[in-house]
């Protein structure tokens, strides 16, 4: 048996996809709903490659790399199809971050690693090795270590101490 005002009490978009109000910490976890949370992203946002960069290099700074992944995600979604690989493996990386500080080993060492091979892939196949200023091999050298580092199984690591550096 159903409640039918159960539906009614759901977060949906006007296309009625589910949203989640909910407030969050600064590594995205959800809190109750009383309680203030740090500002999400808004989503869906379209920026030119440079303004992604500065903004997401900005909250991973800030020890916020759920914010940043979705900073990546919307470049992801918006740009040109030959991008979208290489945005989505900045997403990884950042979610990969998010979830190693939050003490997710295992899932935060195997989304580093994806981003880390997302953005091999794409170096390779675009023959291009910083995009818009981005130290890939830079990158995937952080994302592996770090992911070692969280294979260790040290606990949770500091999200902003361990930022990377998206440009050298």
């Amino acid at each position: 048996m159903t409640n039918a005002g159960a539906s009614d009490a759901r977060d949906r978009d006007p296309e009625g996809r589910a949203r989640n109000a909910r407030p969050r910490d600064g590594l995205g976890r959800p809190l109750p709903y009383a309680t203030e949370g740090v500002a999400r992203q808004p989503e869906g946002v379209v920026r030119q490659p440079q303004e992604t960069v500065v903004e997401a290099q900005a909250l991973l700074d800030a020890g916020k790399p759920f914010h940043a992944h979705e900073v990546f995600e919307d470049a992801w979604k918006s740009g040109p199809e030959e991008e979208r690989t290489l945005w989505r493996g900045l997403a990884q990386l950042a979610v990969g971050l998010t979830h190693a500080a939050r003490g997710n080993t295992v899932g935060g060492a195997r989304l580093l690693r994806r981003g880390a091979g997302a953005l091999g892939d794409w170096e390779t196949e675009q023959g291009e090795d910083r995009p818009y200023g981005i130290d890939l091999a830079g990158l995937t050298r952080w994302a592996r270590e770090l992911a070692g580092r969280v294979d260790s199984g040290d606990g949770p690591v500091d999200a902003a101490d361990e930022a990377p550096r998206l440009r050298s």
